[in-house]
Formats: C-alpha cells, sequence, structure tokens
C-alpha cells in the first residue's frame, strides 16, 4: 500500500503556523529537528542532541479502508472545550472531546468512493482514507499530520526532503497561507479571507456604518482576517471604536469581559462602548460560546457583520438579537448523491464504528448493546428513522464547506493521476490507462499517423479503411422515386402525343398548331428522360450528356411554347381588316424560329465540351468521412449560360404570354401558356438558390427535381386541358363550338 503525501485538514495550517513552523511541509526533516524538540518528538525520531524520547502512542483513525494510494483527512469531528496545561516534560493530559460534525469526513468518504468507482479517474487503481479527529486541538492535528508525514512510503516519500508533501485544506483561509515561499505545498479550495475583509468594509460603508465594534476569535483565523478587515475599513473611513479577541478555551471570565465590552442593555451604554455595528469574524465554535454568554443578559438592537464562518450557521440565528445579521457566505451547492450516501447507514456499519454509535446513540437517545452508555428502558433496535432525522448532519440544504472538501479529494486524486501517469511510464508514449483518441481522420494514439485522403479511420482508430462512395444511384431510394416520375412523365407525354395523333382531324388539334404541338410532347418526352442521366454513377460521357441534352432538350421545349405563343398573337392580328401578318409567320417561319433557338442554346453547348466540359470528380472536402462522386462542370460560365439561355427564352415567352391572356383565343391557348410560364419560371428561380447550397448528392436531387417540375408543369398546363375536352367532352370539340367562341 503506498501513501499520498496529500491530507486535506481543517487546522493543520493554522497549527504549523503556530509552532513557528509553518514552512515545515516545505523544507527538510534536519531542518524541522533543530527547531523545535516538539517536533522530533512527534516525528517519531530521537534527536542525539536533546536528551528525551517520544512519548504517547500512535493515534488510530475515526475511519479507513486500505488502499493503492491512502488519502489523509484531519477534521473537527468533535470540538475541543476542555482546557489542559502542558509543561512539555511528561505526557499530555489525553484531550477531551464534546460536540460533533461528521459530514465533512463522510463527505470526503463519499468522493474517494465515487473515485474508485469511476473509469475515467484512477481507472484500476484504489483509494484509501485515514481519518482523524483532532477535536479542534492543535496539538492533536499536528500530531497526526506528522503521524503521517513519518509513514510515508519510500516510493513516494524520497530522501529527507519534505517538499513533495502537500495539503489541500476546505477551511483554511488564513491570507498568511498564500505566501507561496513560506508555504509552496499548501493549497485549498476555499477563497482566502483578504478578498472576504475587502468586501465586509465596502458593505460597512455601503450602509454608512462609520462606528463600529468588533470582535475575533484569538487564533490566526479571527486575528489575521481581522487584520485585514480593519486595514480595509481604515481606507474606507471607518472608524473602530474597540477590537477585542477570545478563544473557545479561554476562562469564562475571559469571554465573560468581552462580552460586557459589547453593549448589552441600555444602561451599560453609559459607562462601556457606544457602537451598535459589531464586525465579527469569528469561528463557529468560538462565537457560539459568545452569543451563549450574551444571551443572558437583555439586549438592545445590534447590528451583527459576520464572517462566513458563522454568519450561516442555522445554530446561531436562533438567538433573537442575531436578527438581521448580514454577511458573505461560500456559494450553496449540490452535490448529487450525498445525502442518501449520508442516510444509507446500516446497523452494522454503525456497531462497527465507534463514531458512528456515539452519532446513533445520542441522535436517537438510545443505546447500542456493545455501548457503554446506557440509556434507562431506551435500547437501539434498529427501527430507528433516520431519514426523518433533524440534525446537521442530515441537512444537506446548503453544503458550502462540505463541498470544499468534496473538490479537495477530487483536487488530489486529480494530482495522483498525473504523478502516476509520469511515473509509470517513464521513456513511453504519453499514455496512462485511458488512451487519448486521435484527431478525426488518424490512428494510432501512440503516433496519430494520418489516413490517406481516400480512407477513414475504423471504430477503434487503429487501421485504415476506404471511406464509402456515395452518389444519387438507381438503388437509393430517392433515386428510384425520381426516376420513377421521370419515367411516368414520359409515358404521360407519349400518351397525350398518342391522344393527339388519333385526333389530329378534330378542330382542337387543328385549331393548336398540331405541328408545334407534337413537337412540343416530343421535347418534353426528352426532357423527362434526360433526367435519368443525372441518376448513376458519374462517368465521362454521363457528366457531358446530362448538362448538354438538359440544355437542349429546355430551349426546344420552350421554343415550340413560343411559337405557339406568337401564332396566337399573330392570328388575332390577322383578323384585322387589310393584314397579312400571317403571310410573315407562317408554318415555315415557325419552323425556323425553332431551330434558330434550338441551335443558338446547341452551339453555347458545343462550345463548352469543347473548352472545359464538364467530367466526373471526388469530392473529399463536403463530408470527411465519405467520397461524394459528382459532376464537375468544368466551366461554371458555360453551365450558367446554358441556364441563362433558357431562363431568358422562358421570361420573353411569359411576356408575350400575359400580352396575349386576354385575346379572343382558341380554347384560352394564352392563358394556359401563361400559366405553364408561370410554373416554369417559379421553380427555375427557386432552384438557383437550393442548387448552390445542397451538398453531395442533394445537388443533383435538386437539379433533377426542377426538370421534372417545370416539365410537368408545362404538359399539365398545356395539353391536359384539350385532352380533357377530347375525350371527356366531346360535344365541344366542334368547328361550330370553335367558330362561337371566336366569334364572341
Amino acid at each position: 500500500m503506498e501513501k499520498a503525501v496529500a491530507f486535506i485538514g481543517l487546522v493543520l495550517a493554522v497549527c504549523l503556523f503556530h509552532l513557528n513552523s509553518a514552512a515545515a511541509l516545505g523544507v527538510s526533516l534536519n531542518d524541522l529537528y533543530q527547531r523545535t524538540p516538539l517536533t522530533g518528538a512527534l516525528a517519531g525520531t530521537v534527536v542525539s542532541s536533546v536528551n528525551c524520547k517520544p512519548q504517547g502512542s500512535t493515534r488510530l483513525p475515526v475511519f479507513s479502508m486500505d488502499g493503492d494510494f491512502t488519502i489523509g483527512g484531519i477534521f473537527s469531528i468533535h470540538n475541543y472545550v476542555h482546557t489542559v496545561n502542558n509543561n512539555y516534560t511528561t505526557m499530555p493530559e489525553p484531550v477531551r472531546c464534546s460536540g460533533r460534525s461528521l459530514r465533512f469526513s463522510r463527505a470526503m468518504i463519499f468522493a474517494i468512493e465515487q473515485i474508485n468507482n469511476s473509469t475515467d479517474l484512477l481507472p484500476g487503481i484504489k483509494l484509501g482514507y485515514q481519518i482523524y479527529d483532532s477535536c479542534a486541538s492543535v496539538l492533536v492535528a499536528v500530531h497526526v499530520a506528522f503521524q503521517f508525514l513519518n509513514s510515508l512510503d519510500p516510493v513516494f516519500y524520497i530522501g529527507n526532503n519534505c517538499s513533495q508533501s502537500g495539503m489541500v485544506s476546505h477551511f483554511a483561509t488564513c491570507a498568511c497561507l498564500s505566501d507561496k515561499q513560506q508555504y509552496p505545498n499548501f493549497f485549498r479550495t476555499i477563497p482566502s479571507d483578504k478578498f472576504q475583509a475587502g468586501a465586509l468594509a465596502k458593505m460597512v460603508k455601503h450602509f454608512g456604518w462609520t462606528w463600529i465594534g468588533a470582535v475575533r476569535s484569538d487564533s490566526d483565523y479571527g486575528n489575521n482576517g481581522m487584520a485585514s478587515f480593519l486595514e480595509a475599513a481604515q481606507k474606507e473611513g471607518i472608524c473602530v471604536e474597540y477590537s477585542v479577541s477570545f478563544y473557545r478555551t479561554h476562562p469564562h471570565s475571559r469571554i465573560q469581559r468581552v462580552a460586557d465590552v459589547i453593549p448589552s442593555n441600555v444602561l451599560c451604554c453609559l459607562s462601556r462602548s457606544t457602537a451598535m455595528v459589531i464586525v465579527a469574524f469569528a469561528a463557529i465554535g468560538d462565537m457560539a460560546i459568545l452569543l451563549e454568554e450574551l444571551s443572558r443578559k437583555p439586549s438592545p438592537p445590534r447590528q451583527w457583520i459576520g464572517s462566513e464562518a458563522w454568519v450561516t450557521s442555522p445554530e446561531l440565528m436562533r438567538y433573537s438579537f442575531c436578527a438581521g445579521a448580514i454577511g458573505f457566505g461560500i456559494q450553496k451547492s449540490l452535490i448529487p448523491g450525498l445525502r442518501d450516501f449520508l442516510l444509507n447507514l446500516s446497523p452494522s456499519q454503525v456497531a462497527a464504528s465507534a463514531l458512528l454509535t456515539e452519532f446513533w446513540e445520542d441522535a436517537f437517545n438510545c443505546t447500542l448493546k456493545k455501548s457503554n452508555k446506557v440509556f434507562l428502558n431506551n435500547v437501539c433496535d434498529g427501527k430507528e428513522d433516520i431519514l426523518n432525522l433533524q440534525s446537521p448532519y442530515t441537512d444537506t440544504s446548503q453544503l458550502r464547506i462540505t463541498n470544499m472538501v468534496y473538490k479537495a479529494v477530487y483536487a488530489i486524486a486529480h494530482a495522483i493521476h498525473n504523478a502516476v501517469c509520469q511515473r509509470k511510464n517513464k521513456g513511453k508514449p504519453i499514455c496512462c490507462y485511458d488512451c487519448i483518441p486521435c484527431p478525426e481522420g488518424e490512428i494510432n494514439s501512440s503516433d496519430c499517423l494520418p489516413c490517406h485522403k481516400e480512407f477513414w479511420p475504423n471504430a477503434k482508430r487503429d487501421t485504415c479503411i476506404p471511406k464509402p462512395v456515395e452518389f444519387l444511384s438507381f438503388q437509393d431510394i430517392l433515386g428510384i422515386i425520381l426516376a420513377t416520375f421521370s419515367v411516368l412523365g414520359a409515358c404521360l407525354a407519349i400518351i397525350t402525343g398518342a391522344v393527339f395523333f388519333y385526333h389530329r382531324t378534330s378542330p382542337i388539334v387543328r385549331a393548336n398548331n398540331s405541328e408545334l404541338s407534337f413537337l412540343l410532347l416530343i421535347s418534353l418526352t426528352l426532357c423527362f428522360l434526360c433526367s435519368l442521366t443525372f441518376i448513376g454513377a458519374p462517368s465521362d460521357w454521363s457528366c457531358m450528356l446530362r448538362h448538354t441534352a438538359f440544355g437542349i432538350t429546355f430551349v426546344l421545349c420552350i421554343s415550340c411554347v413560343l411559337g405557339k405563343t406568337i401564332v396566337v398573337l399573330m392570328a388575332f392580328k390577322a383578323t384585322l381588316p387589310g393584314s397579312n401578318v400571317m403571310k410573315w409567320f407562317g408554318p415555315p417561319q415557325q419552323r425556323m424560329t425553332v431551330v434558330s433557338f434550338t441551335f443558338i442554346q446547341v452551339l453555347i453547348c458545343t462550345i463548352w465540351l469543347v473548352l472545359s466540359p464538364p467530367f466526373p470528380i471526388k469530392n473529399l472536402t463536403t463530408y470527411k468521412e465519405k467520397i461524394i462522386l459528382e459532376c464537375d462542370l468544368g466551366s461554371p460560365v458555360g453551365f450558367w449560360a446554358v441556364l441563362g439561355y433558357i431562363g431568358l427564352l422562358a421570361s420573353f415567352c411569359f411576356v408575350l404570354a400575359v400580352l396575349a391572356r386576354k385575346l379572343p383565343d382558341n380554347f384560352n391557348e394564352a392563358k394556359f401558356i401563361t400559366f405553364s410560364m408561370l410554373i416554369f419560371c417559379a421553380v427555375w428561380i427557386t432552384f438557383i438558390p437550393a442548387y448552390v447550397s445542397s451538398p453531395g448528392k442533394f445537388t443533383v436531387v435538386v437539379e433533377i427535381f426542377a426538370i421534372l417540375a417545370s416539365s410537368f408543369g408545362l404538359i399539365m398546363c398545356i395539353f391536359a386541358p384539350k385532352c380533357f375536352i377530347i375525350l371527356f367532352k366531346p360535344e365541344k370539340n366542334t368547328k361550330k363550338n370553335l367558330m362561337n367562341k371566336n366569334q364572341s
């Protein structure tokens, strides 16, 4: 078993300060032997120059558990209140303790058990503990501290140098302990009194109290804390009428004199102090004795300003003259699971510990069978309800200092964790028990080698595996859905063409420029089918075909719609007297218009393919863990030129259709073209931001969706009404009905 060179203590630092050996944990043992015979005695070492020998026996811990590393704890579980005179020639009288505070020590055990059950902090290592009761006695605390130092394991404690010994305090707030030259190995989880003293002075000044009294504990906590406060108060312009000190072990007459200084009734104020605001920088045990003494006399109103040690104590607030006391306290905390741990005391666990037995008997006013105490006719039967027990031990509503103990244990555990890693793995990779994972894209936690750009680490990050390749395939759900709609759209266009061809002699077909209608249906069929070229693994030919086929077929489609729109306008002009406009826009001119507009798009696509054609690439940047197979545009200018030309023709066609929508057109042809162009333009306007912002294969999905949506819009708006009349309203498909409509 190894002994960790660390303590959690309540009064240890103060003890060392009292012995004028405050740097004892930071100097050599030889240095300590030359300072005081008492130190040598406590260390269990005979110094040749002094004719003495150690007296007394080793103190036993109140709680202990073996472990790979043992953390020592020193707490004032009992409050030492009995004065003992020592002459340093005979063994001191045994200390007699009274009072009890178990929660701090049990919180330390709770934290250690948490760490032992953790897989992140000190995995595979068991922490032990040895917890001692100092009874708030300087002598006992120093005895225990040097008892720890005397039994250090040689692996952890090297030579005669104590500088590796450390202490983490949860309650020592003296500003003097912040001096790292004197106390290089002292640490704490509670703030220094320097900050509290300054804040108290500012608060007193804030309320305009410039005439105050001051009382303090006659200890390092009270003396140094009050000194800091008085210094800050002087800077704030506050006058102090008196400053008196006392300690819990002082004779009653001394404490009574301190109480007499404080105004306790109206009459005494004539001969005693007049300050009605009192700043008390005292420990809770000292303050309890003083308040008890003050409660014996009638009290005028006082304003108490308390230090954090006592101002938050519910026990002291029971005094009526403490009502309205103000001060600064340690922040309240919540420690999950602590209350359940404190209340989980089994009868066997209580019986195995003398301290828990004492606590149990006093709490429930009964006696255990193995105890020496006798409460008449009241034996503990194990049915005592600790859940409903009201005591400081079970009160977890604040957990101020308790949280400081909890954090101190974790601070020591982290220090041991770091020390073990450094000591166990010298000359080896920096890895203790839990290997730190490599960053994304790297393997081997000792070296962290990056994988090839087309590979990615496996789940264990010990080997590189090929990245999965992703593209819109015919096996994907999206691919199947889009391919299905493409085929359905092509079939719908073919069926519509068949209906028109079968009824090609009917008035409604002949009146709507059947030649352009058939050419438009052929181009729509190609538009639906060209979307299939976007599905599947990209290749050189598919990348070139998908964009050029899309561009040319859509221009052919829009050219046909544009031709039909111009025919509607020209037909209306032809009805005017003396007009021969149809001579200039007959079927040959219509065919030439469609060919001319389409040829321009063919020319744009040819230049694009010759100069910088689209080609397949592996996109490794969009996603780190997979490869996206996609078509690079080659020249973005070429792609946007193709798309821009389609948009230009669609806009021109839409404007002409809007102009012709109120003309007496056959079967509302212009209105249907207007609706189709409105849908077409809306789809492609929304396509641009969606296309630019979509990652990976979803870029292709957006493009296919735009092609299908605009194609369905054209076929449904232009041809669906005519097919409905041909198939379901044949009575309207007559020349007479057409002529009547034209005349109207």
